[in-house]
């Protein structure tokens, strides 16, 4: 087997599962933040620097990836890790929320999904096939099914029919996977909004017996309530001997509620995107380095955090480059909110191993202000 989770125990005030995952490119304590380099690049960050901050695996995007520089020359380059010369463990996503994202530019149909591209407008066609053949040539530890997120709200009747096509795909991609002994793919659960319908694909995936689950079609727009109730919902029907990934959450509040509901798995692009913005997770809150009150401030970003950025450089010089969209402004912030992310998942896996998770949730949640319906 390609990918093997190991649960290590279970949290007995939340039930949030501490684990390892073991991959051909090492083990990685769960739960785990991946952080996103879409284009074989997480932005800004050499791999050094990720591996040196705590990172074991992270995602790159088939879509991209498919667009440029082509999946044949990833291929011939070794695969994604050679090519990127990463040493740790990469998960692909299937392209399919791209795709789908393109909305007036892609046609779908039960074979796929006909699009133009949006770099030069080229017409070009995705299917469960072809997205699994994709990955098998960037060469991820772990590869995902090709689905249809679909968006919210939506139609019960349209989810339905949204949800039973991403099944069918799943039994296609299967046939079509190539390298099952050293990439696992992994099934996704959609079903939008209705039980019913999570129960459904839940069901219908897990009799498919894929290495690991994805929880997709969350954090696309409802209320944070409604995606914890989906979750709650959702994660008990999966088995509890596989990996489970909650696809696209990333806010530090999102991360631990996740962790309590018995996710393992997180990714997002949040906190590489807002630091291109100067806006920074700390041990108090969100700082938005921008701000003028800081021109003056010659204090860390986090006074509570070890970084190199905090280490190293002040508020005030931050804020200087940021202002003059100087990249190594873009670079510091970046570092720093990644850091942040992978040591508060440190904390969250020492807090199930101790017994102690909420109530690591409710001090981190009043130093930061937060109930459940609001988000960092």
């Amino acid at each position: 087997m390609a990918v093997r989770y190991e649960l290590i125990k279970t949290c007995k005030q939340t039930g949030a599962r501490l684990g390892r995952l073991h991959t051909p490119h090492g083990t990685i304590e769960t739960p785990v933040f991946m952080p996103v380099g879409t284009q074989a690049t997480v932005k800004t960050m050499s791999p050094e620097e990720l591996s040196g901050m705590g990172a074991g695996i992270i995602l790159s995007n088939t879509y991209h990836l498919f667009l440029r520089p082509g999946h044949d020359i990833v291929e011939e380059a070794g695969g994604l890790h050679r090519f990127m010369n990463w040493p740790g463990a990469i998960l692909t996503d299937s392209g399919g929320f791209q795709v789908f994202s393109l909305s007036n530019l892609r046609k779908i149909s039960e074979e796929g999904v006909s699009f133009r591209s949006h770099l030069n407008g080229e017409k070009l066609f995705i299917g469960p096939e072809e997205a699994t053949h994709i990955q098998n040539a960037l060469g991820a530890d772990i590869i995902m099914a090709f689905d249809e997120c679909a968006p919210y709200p939506a139609e019960y009747e349209y989810v339905k029919q949204s949800m039973e096509r991403t099944t069918r795909w799943a039994e296609r991609c299967l046939k079509a996977h190539r390298r099952p002994h050293d990439q696992a793919l992994f099934g996704i659960v959609q079903g939008g909004m209705f039980h019913d319908l999570r129960e459904q694909s839940a069901r219908d995936l897990i009799s498919l017996d894929f290495p690991g689950y994805a929880i997709g079609g969350l954090s696309v727009g409802e209320p944070f309530p409604l995606m914890y109730e989906m979750l709650e919902h959702t994660v008990p029907l999966l088995p509890t001997d596989k990996p489970r990934y909650l696809m696209g959450v990333g806010s530090p509040d999102a991360l631990i509620e996740g962790a309590i509901r018995g996710i393992d798995m997180f990714d997002c692009v949040l906190p590489t995107r807002i630091a291109r913005n100067g806006t920074c997770m700390t041990s108090q809150g969100r700082l938005v380095i921008r701000n003028a009150k800081y021109a003056r401030d010659f204090t860390p970003l986090d006074p509570a955090c070890d970084c190199y950025t905090c280490r190293h450089y002040t508020r005030a010089y931050i804020r200087h480059l940021i202002k003059a969209d100087e990249t190594f402004g873009i670079r510091l912030t970046t570092y720093h909110n990644l850091h942040f992310l992978l040591q508060l998942m440190k904390q969250v896996r020492q807090a199930i191993a101790e017994d102690r998770l909420a109530d690591f949730r409710d001090q981190f949640f009043a130093q930061y202000g937060l109930s459940e319906d609001r988000s960092f």
